[in-house]
């Protein structure tokens, strides 16, 4: 017995260690790297990627080069998220084409480190690059002092649509406004590559008889235009200024030295960076947003120094690459050494555990023979127990089979008084839906009254349905239900029902196909209302679970016998995306009564009595859920099945239910009405309650819907409405949090927040109130309570805009720190960029880090006034005081605030203050500044 235990277990030891030593290199991290172009300085920042991953356990870097292809890198960067990389690092060729990629990969949950190049939008993790503008500028600023403030320049750029171009182009720009005596001839896009700026140099040589100075944004354009100037030999007459300061040959430290170029700017390739702070991201650790490289300038006097130091930090990685070449080879040996060690321990454990297993072998035979005797005393004193304790469990089993009958008989009278009672519903609720009925009829009723009437018509049909369903399960519970059969046509009738589910998949954005298997004949044998009780229960089902913007697959077709052209079988399945039920769920989903866990409620009879029903058809239904969906399949065999009169054969395509454009436009809640009225934002994950709330308001405000509380947010940060009525209890996010994640944006933070929910209890109201909720209403609510509420609270903000619209009053109390910060920041911002006279909304809502919609109606709520109107006003208010405490003429005054012509200066004034800026200056001292 002992040797039995002992040989198992030592023989699984030994597998599972042999298993684990030689378990094969399974990488922690994968980290993909877009790049946009294969050139020298592309290959640096890769080595240095390279480089530094070698100091980190797991990582795997994979590297795509798109060769200055957008569509390339499109590929490359789909190929990473297709690939489920853990990281992305983009260098983007172009801005505008590489964005919406870019912002895919971050919305799909990969962190996105953007290097060197920027895109058109703040859907990244990190930035990691130099600050071109700044490059840009220093170049500029080098130049002028080169040539002491006067002279020619020439400038050769990198591909017009990528942002390190634009922005080195805007700071050499800036730099050289301020020397009137640099004069930029002309600046030519040459793409980054050298031929093309060789073209681009000859054709400015040959416009140009005199140029002082060539910048161009890298060396290997640099260099082109170098080659261009020396062919027409003129390069003696010209310097050549370039941008990266690579080492090695052909490249910008080794051109300075030649004496080609007569400067370089480093453009830092920052790879090491980029790893590093790619590691702290997937490590969770801290770490910047922003990380912008230093640059510096490389001429004749530090050339050499710097070649010498690249040389010797290459030499440094070879002796880096080659010590981990060496490692890894001693890991292996390591790894071979550690099984062979196991290995001999596990076979010396099996030697000792055989010796034990035959001695302890040997005891226990001596020990079994002696309670082999013991053994057959004590079981004729239990053949005694046992037959005592027959005699009560055959007692106990008598009196359990009368407690069966009685909860037996409790159970039916129960089931029986539920029937009676369901019987009875249907009585009110036809006497409720008949009458509804005629309303709907009176053409006199207005548009209002008949959506009233539509919900109440609705939700009636509901319960009646409901009742329906109680009543058929227990007809099939008591053997009572009749099946009639007749011809039934299931390709026909499914096309119908389908019509019925068009609006709620419109409602949820959902994807319907319904596919169905050319030329076969789907004319069957069926009772009908059963087959429509069993297709709305799993189509009602499948619309339930899934998500917004899933897709719902209804497939019907028919099944072969092996070697047979004769259909077995007609099946069809229903598939829904984005739900999933566990395999324990999956056993018990046809029970009665049994509930899937998730939010929604139901009866849990629905699919007991599709079950049912298939059943009698002498079908079957299953069900099958993975993390992709879940399907049901129900399958009917041909031979319970009597075909009727052939029909004739045709090719059916895939059908999917089209969106017109009326209902499309019906149902997008994402748009704002362009009226003055208020606006009013619905967030709640019932339809019925969203379009009764929603019939409720429209009369009065612009209303805005949102089934859940993420695109509630979302809506309520881009069109920042005037009040939001926000459900409590919702999948996902609920509305407490919502409450407390809009009151904690800037953009947000001001709208007041009316929590709708069936919760009333104290605590759960304490909650509400400390998410920042500013009121808190029961359901069942009355409508002109919560029309009073709205009115209120409108008014209430409109008192307190009053007070904002001045200046003095920001230290009021009831107004928040993070409002009176807002407003402060928008005035210090207008202080500073006031002279600019080109100053426009967009401008300012980029320096406040909100769109040109939210900066507008968050100032409009908070003062009163719109971005232009307070803009304008601050603009007089200074000239006034310029006029008052001054010297400077009208003219100069306009122009020192920004005005771009002194007679709309004056208009404005005379219609700020009743007077022109003349007649005040004529009062001030009699004398006619002009």
């Amino acid at each position: 017995m002992m040797t039995k235990k002992i040989f198992p277990f030592l023989f699984a030891l030994l597998t599972l260690v042999l298993l684990t030593s030689c378990t094969d290199y399974e990488p922690r991290y994968r980290i993909g790297v877009s790049q946009c172009s294969d050139d020298a300085w592309r290959h640096q920042m890769n080595k240095e990627i390279i480089r530094e991953a070698l100091f980190y356990d797991k990582v795997e870097v994979e590297i795509c080069t798109a060769h200055d292809s957008n569509e390339q890198q499109k590929e490359d960067i789909h190929h990473f998220i297709n690939e489920g990389v853990d990281l992305l690092v983009v260098a983007p060729n172009e801005a505008a084409p590489i964005t919406p990629v870019v912002e895919e990969a971050y919305n799909r949950g990969i962190p996105v480190i953007v290097v060197d190049r920027k895109i058109l939008s703040d859907k990244y993790t990190a930035y990691v690059g130099a600050d071109n503008y700044e490059i840009g500028k220093a170049i500029g600023n080098y130049i002028a002092v080169m040539l002491h403030g006067k002279g020619n320049i020439a400038e050769l750029t990198g591909l017009s649509g990528s942002t390190p171009a634009m922005d080195r182009h805007q700071g050499f720009v800036s730099a050289i406004a301020g020397h009137p005596g640099l004069h930029l001839l002309a600046h030519e896009d040459a793409g980054w590559r050298r031929p093309l700026a060789e073209g681009k140099m000859d054709t400015m040589l040959s416009r140009f008889s005199h140029i002082d100075v060539v910048y161009a944004q890298n060396d290997p354009m640099a260099a082109g235009a170098y080659t261009a100037a020396l062919q027409r030999g003129r390069e003696r007459d010209i310097r050549f200024i370039g941008t990266d300061a690579l080492p090695g040959k052909d490249l910008g430290v080794e051109l300075v030295l030649s004496g080609k170029l007569d400067a370089t700017f480093i453009y830092p390739t920052g790879g090491d960076k980029v790893m590093q702070i790619a590691m702290k991201i997937l490590k969770k650790q801290q770490f910047p947003r922003e990380t912008l490289l230093n640059t510096s300038v490389v001429d004749k006097t530090n050339a050499l120094i710097m070649q010498m130091q690249t040389a010797h930090i290459f030499t440094l990685d070879e002796k880096i690459e080659m010590l981990n070449g060496k490692i890894n080879q001693y890991l292996d040996r390591y790894t071979t050494q550690k099984i062979m060690l196991y290995g001999s321990l596990l076979m010396l454990l099996l030697v000792i555990g055989l010796l034990i297993a035959v001695y302890f072998s040997l005891r226990a035979k001596n020990k079994l023979n002696n309670k082999l005797s013991l053994q057959k005393q004590k079981l004729e004193l239990q053949r005694d127990k046992l037959e005592q304790q027959k005699l009560l469990l055959e007692g106990q089993k008598s009196q359990l089979e009368r407690l069966s009958r009685e909860l037996e008989e409790a159970t039916h009278a129960k089931l029986v008084f539920f029937t009676n009672v369901s019987h009875d519903f249907r009585t009110p609720l036809t006497l409720i839906s008949d009458p509804v009925n005629q309303l709907l009829e009176d053409s006199l009723l207005s548009e209002r009254t008949h959506h009233f009437l539509e919900l109440i018509k609705k939700n009636v049909n509901i319960l009646l349905r409901l009742v329906n369903q109680i009543l058929d399960f227990r007809k099939v519970e008591n053997g009572r239900m009749e099946f009639h059969s007749e011809p039934f046509d299931m390709l026909e009738n499914f096309r119908n029902w389908n019509d019925s589910f068009r609006l709620a998949f419109l409602k949820k954005h959902i994807s319907f196909h319904f596919e169905i298997s050319s030329e076969l004949n789907f004319n069957i044998m069926a009772d009908g209302e059963k087959m429509e009780c069993i297709y709305f229960n799993l189509l009602s089902n499948a619309v339930k679970y899934t998500p917004e913007n899933g897709s719902v697959v209804v497939k019907l077709d028919t099944i072969h016998e092996d070697g047979a052209e004769r259909e077995k079988e007609i099946c069809f399945s229903v598939f829904n995306s984005g739900s999933y039920i566990s395999p324990q769920e999956v056993e018990a989903v046809f029970e009665r009564f049994y509930q899937v866990s998730g939010h929604q409620a139901g009866t849990g009879i629905g699919l007991a009595l599709v079950h049912a029903f298939v059943e009698m058809h002498s079908g079957h239904i299953s069900v099958n859920s993975d993390r992709k969906g879940t399907t049901f399949y129900v399958t009917f065999p041909i031979q319970h099945i009597a075909l009727q009169t052939p029909i004739a054969s045709v090719t059916l395509p895939d059908e999917s239910i089209p969106y017109s454009v009326l209902e499309q436009e019906a149902l997008d809640d994402d748009k704002i009405p362009s009226s003055d009225l208020p606006s009013i934002l619905i967030i709640d994950d019932n339809p019925d309650i969203r379009q009764y709330v929603k019939m409720l308001l429209t009369t009065e405000y612009n209303v805005l819907e949102a089934q859940d509380a993420n695109k509630g947010i979302r809506l309520a940060m881009k069109y920042v409405p005037d009040v939001i009525v926000s459900d409590v209890m919702m999948p996902g996010m609920d509305g407490i949090e919502c409450c407390r994640h809009l009151k904690s944006e800037v953009q947000t933070c001001h709208i007041p927040v009316i929590l709708l929910t069936a919760c009333s209890l104290d605590e759960q109201r304490m909650q509400g109130y400390d998410g920042g909720a500013d009121s808190y209403i029961s359901k069942p609510f009355s409508s002109q309570l919560l029309l009073s509420r709205i009115r209120n609270l409108i008014a209430s903000r409109r008192q307190l805009r009053q007070f904002l619209g001045d200046e003095q009053m920001l230290v009021k109390e009831d107004i928040s720190d993070m409002d009176k910060n807002f407003v402060s920041r928008f005035r210090v911002l207008i202080e500073k960029k006031m002279k600019e006279s080109g100053l426009n909304v967009e401008d300012l809502g980029r320096d406040m880090g909100m769109s040109r919609v939210q900066l507008y109606r968050k100032l409009k709520f908070l003062t009163n006034y719109s971005p232009n109107e307070l803009l304008r006003q601050m603009r007089l208010k200074k000239a006034a005081s310029l006029l008052a405490s001054s010297d400077l003429t009208v003219a100069e005054i306009a122009y020192e605030v920004g005005f771009s012509s002194p007679s709309y200066f004056t208009k404005c004034y005379k219609e700020q203050f009743g007077e022109s800026p003349t007649e005040l200056l004529k009062r001030k001292d009699g004398n006619w500044k002009a």
